[in-house]
C-alpha cells in the first residue's frame, strides 16, 4: 500500500510538472482542448499589433466570449508571447489622411511606444520593425525617408545609426527595451534605395548600410538589461535562400534570426514543403529562423468597400476559406516551422478589422477576411492556433 501511495504521488508531481503551463479551456467550438502557453525561448507565437491603437481611436471594439475587452489583453490570454509593431520614420500622411479630424501620426515613435507600453504590461515581450521609409517597406518598394534623401552614403550611414541607436536608448530608459529588432522590413531587393541596393554589385554599399542598422541595435542593447536579438527578414522563403548567399563574405554576420513571409499567394513553396526550407536556411546559414508573417482567410466575403489584399481564388484545397479552415491551415504552418527547426510564428495584422481607420488606398480593412476576429470584431478559432499542443 505504501509502494502505491509513493506511485501515486510521484505521478502526480510529475504530471503537475508537465502541466505548469497546460490548461483545460473551452475553445470557440465548444470542445475542451489543451491550451499550452509557450514562452518566447521556446517557440514564439507572435501577432502584429501595429494597428490596434489607430482602430480603437477610429471606432473598432474587440469581443471576447461576448464580451468587449482591451484587445491586447485578448491575445494574451490566447498565448501571443511577442507583439510585433512596425515604425515608420516621419508618417505624416498617416495624420493627413484625416483632415481636420487627424490629431496624431500613427506607427511613429508615440504610437510603437504606446502600444509597445501596453503589451510590456501584460508581460508579452516585443519585435520593433523598422522600416527605415515613411511608409511601407516590402519588396516592391523601400523608399528612403525624405529627411535622408540625396545623403551621401557615408551621411546615411550615420543616419541609420544614429536613428536606430537613439530610438532605442528612449525606449530602454522608459524601460521598453524590445527583446527583437528588425533591421529592415522584406528586404529583398534592399532599403534605402537606391544607396542601399541589394544586387547588381551593389553589395558591399548595401552591407555598410546595413551594418550601421545593426551595430545601433548591439550598441543600445550593451546600455541595457535587455539585448535585443536582431532579425533579417525577407518575404518568401524560396526568395531567402539565395538572398543571403554571398553577404556573409561581404560582411553580414552580425544577426541571430533569419526572419521570413510565408503568404500561400505569393510563395512557389507548398505548405508542407516549409519545413525543409526552414531547415535549409538554419543549416546553411547558422541562424535561428523564424515566419514573421503569414496570414490565411477565414471567409470570402468582404465586408466593407476596401478591397481586400489576399486573393480568396486559389486557396488550398485541403484549407476552406472558413473558421474551421483558417485554423488548422495555421496549426499546420506552425507545426511545420516546429518541424523545420524554427523558433517562431508571427501573424500578420490579426486584429485588422474593419472601422473608420483609413490608408492611402482606402478607409476600413483589406484584411477583415484574414483577421483572427468575425466582422462583429469577436475572436474566432483561428486565434487558438498559439495555444496548440504541438510536438516538439
Amino acid at each position: 500500500m505504501k509502494q502505491l501511495v509513493h506511485l501515486f504521488l510521484f505521478i502526480t508531481v510529475v504530471y503537475c510538472i508537465s502541466c505548469k503551463n497546460n490548461k483545460l479551456v473551452e475553445n470557440n467550438s465548444g470542445i475542451d482542448t489543451l491550451k499550452v502557453l509557450y514562452e518566447p525561448e521556446q517557440f514564439c507565437m507572435g501577432a502584429d499589433l501595429s494597428y490596434i491603437n489607430q482602430i480603437l481611436d477610429f471606432g473598432g471594439t474587440f469581443s471576447d466570449s461576448g464580451e468587449i475587452v482591451d484587445p491586447y489583453l485578448i491575445f494574451k490570454k490566447h498565448g501571443a508571447n511577442v507583439a510585433r509593431f512596425r515604425l515608420f520614420h516621419t508618417p505624416s500622411w498617416t495624420k493627413e489622411l484625416y483632415g481636420n479630424e487627424g490629431t496624431q501620426m500613427y506607427n511613429d515613435f508615440a504610437d510603437i511606444k504606446l502600444g509597445i507600453e501596453k503589451v510590456k504590461d501584460l508581460g508579452i515581450q516585443v519585435c520593433l520593425d523598422f522600416h527605415y521609409s515613411d511608409t511601407w517597406a516590402d519588396p516592391g518598394k523601400q523608399i528612403i525617408p525624405a529627411a535622408w534623401d540625396s545623403l551621401s552614403i557615408e551621411i546615411l550611414h550615420d543616419s541609420i545609426y544614429n536613428y536606430t541607436y537613439k530610438t532605442l536608448i528612449k525606449l530602454g530608459k522608459a524601460k521598453l527595451m524590445p527583446e527583437f529588432v528588425q533591421v529592415g522590413n522584406e528586404i529583398n531587393p534592399g532599403f534605402v534605395l537606391p544607396q542601399g541596393n541589394r544586387w547588381e554589385g551593389n553589395e558591399e554599399n548595401f552591407v555598410y548600410l546595413l551594418n550601421a542598422g545593426i551595430k545601433a541595435v548591439r550598441d543600445a542593447g550593451a546600455c541595457n538589461d535587455i539585448d535585443p536579438k536582431i532579425i533579417i527578414h525577407i518575404a518568401q522563403p524560396e526568395n531567402a535562400i539565395n538572398w543571403f548567399a554571398g553577404l556573409d563574405e561581404a560582411g553580414l554576420a552580425d544577426y541571430d534570426i533569419i526572419g521570413i513571409s510565408y503568404y500561400y499567394q505569393w510563395s512557389e513553396v507548398p505548405l508542407e514543403n516549409l519545413s525543409n526550407y526552414v531547415s535549409v536556411l538554419k543549416r546553411d546559414y547558422g541562424k535561428e529562423v523564424m515566419v514573421m508573417e503569414t496570414a490565411y482567410p477565414w471567409t470570402t466575403d468582404n465586408c466593407d468597400n476596401y478591397n481586400n489584399i489576399l486573393s480568396v481564388d486559389n486557396l488550398l484545397p485541403d484549407y476552406p476559406a472558413t473558421k474551421e479552415g483558417q485554423y488548422q491551415y495555421l496549426v499546420k504552418l506552425t507545426q511545420e516551422v516546429i518541424d523545420g527547426g524554427g523558433k517562431g510564428v508571427f501573424y500578420w495584422e490579426p486584429a485588422w478589422i474593419s472601422s473608420g481607420i483609413k490608408t492611402q488606398w482606402g478607409q476600413g480593412s483589406a484584411w477583415d477576411c484574414n483577421t483572427l476576429f468575425d466582422f462583429e470584431g469577436n475572436v474566432i478559432k483561428g486565434m487558438n492556433f498559439m495555444i496548440y499542443p504541438y510536438e516538439f
